[in-house]
């Protein structure tokens, strides 16, 4: 799916200036030093940037600030599960605090099969709703 060019100078610049827990996440998931997965960070899909994609697994992982608008996310996520993507939510809290259940939860994911299910978001978890026993 190609992606728009305004979004595509977007994510360059994205790149070059991320935050700060953007930067500590991406140091988590280069390299494929997380389980041999490639991630891909500030990728185009259509209308829209993703933080961070592992295109094997269709998988999105989004570092949540404190500017999000929930309502907005939401269209997007839909967007994006119409797709065939899985998107997971962090907050910038919990990337900074607790790493290690991020990546979990991002573990979690890769071996879910690969049907689609509902995006989630992790305060802490498991959470209500989530797709944890």
């Amino acid at each position: 799916m190609p992606a728009h060019p305004p979004k595509r100078a977007l994510a360059r610049r994205m790149r070059k200036a991320p935050s700060l827990c953007e930067s500590l996440l991406w140091r988590l998931l280069r390299d494929r030093r997380f389980e041999n997965l490639k991630f891909r960070r500030q990728l185009p899909i259509g209308p829209y940037v993703a933080d961070f994609v592992c295109l094997r697994h269709h998988l999105i992982i989004e570092a949540d600030g404190p500017f999000h608008d929930p309502v907005k996310d939401a269209e997007r996520d839909a967007w994006l599960r119409s797709r065939g993507f899985r998107v997971l939510r962090f907050s910038n809290g919990l990337i900074s605090s607790r790493p290690g259940e991020v990546l979990d939860a991002i573990r979690i994911a890769t071996e879910a099969p690969e049907a689609p299910w509902p995006d989630q978001t992790w305060e802490g978890w498991p959470q209500e709703g989530s797709f944890f026993p």
